[in-house]
């Protein structure tokens, strides 16, 4: 991934989507070349000369100080995202290539699958930011088996989102499901832009999947630390589950996320349904071994 089509492709959506009367500044009528606010405009905005805006629009952020990027972000509207997604731009151009360490594959620590397997009511995994589950409960992978219906290892949300058509029964809001698994890519890119393997998955799901492409090419990210989740799980049916993503301090990069149903709701009974099944002995084809968790 280039950064400086990044910082391009990203500043030039967020200016797109403000109209000069919502920005508080005089409409003179007449024609625009450009859908929203035209680059002077974000300039006089954020208190800096055109010149240097399309400087650093054009992706050139080297040495551009917080200030300019927090007088930028309130000129945009950015919000705590977004915001933080151009910081992570920044970061990059004014990080020497020489600077920039190798990635080191992420491993799930025995201490954290211990607290996993210790959470038997709560289905709950940890992943990385391309979305490969690296570990999972048992209930969390009861609640994700079309996810782990298959033999590839590790599994990886976005690929069943967009590349097995059963996603769109598992997650009933499918639109919306498609939108936050694009935008963590897309901030996980902001972050990690020189990942060789985030690049062949973008780059795998764009050749294959027509929805994943229109979306990458929004530019929207998101964090998703909580709120609540949508499942049509094929065995116990309706599953509305709250949520908490919680980043793991030791081990830059992971988050775990564990899911809960609310005490006396249907979810909670069919989460209960889902543990049954889960603890019951499950039928093993001659070709496949059951997933390790």
């Amino acid at each position: 991934m280039d950064s400086r089509d990044e910082v391009r492709e990203f500043l030039a959506s967020r200016r797109g989507r403000i109209s000069p009367e919502q920005a508080g500044l005089p409409s003179f009528g007449g024609t625009r070349r450009v859908a929203g606010l035209r680059r002077a405009e974000v300039a006089l905005l954020a208190g800096i000369s055109p010149d240097y805006y399309t400087r650093l629009e054009r992706g050139n952020l080297s040495g551009v100080s917080d200030s300019v990027l927090n007088a930028i972000a309130r000129a945009l509207r950015l919000d705590e995202a977004e915001r933080s997604h151009l910081y992570d731009l920044a970061r990059t151009a004014n990080t020497s290539p020489r600077t920039r360490r190798r990635p080191v594959r992420a491993q799930v620590r025995p201490g954290v699958r211990s607290l996993l397997d210790a959470m038997t009511d709560a289905p709950a995994f940890v992943r990385n930011g391309r979305l490969d589950v690296l570990a999972v409960n048992r209930l969390g992978q009861a609640l994700y088996a079309p996810a782990f219906d298959g033999p590839e290892r590790p599994v990886n949300l976005a690929r069943f989102c967009f590349l097995d058509p059963r996603s769109e029964d598992f997650y009933p809001d499918w639109d919306g499901a498609a939108d936050t698994t694009v935008a963590l890519l897309r901030t996980e890119a902001g972050r990690d832009p020189y990942d060789k393997e985030l690049t062949d998955l973008v780059g795998e799901l764009a050749t294959r999947s027509d929805e994943f492409r229109v979306r990458w090419a929004a530019h929207n990210v998101r964090l998703h630390h909580t709120g609540v989740k949508h499942f049509q799980h094929p065995v116990v049916g309706r599953l509305d589950l709250a949520f908490e993503a919680m980043p793991l301090p030791a081990d830059p990069g992971l988050t775990l996320t564990a899911y809960s149903a609310e005490a006396g709701s249907r979810a909670a009974d069919n989460l209960r349904l889902l543990a049954s099944w889960a603890a019951a002995p499950q039928p093993v084809s001659d070709d496949r071994q059951p997933p390790s968790t």
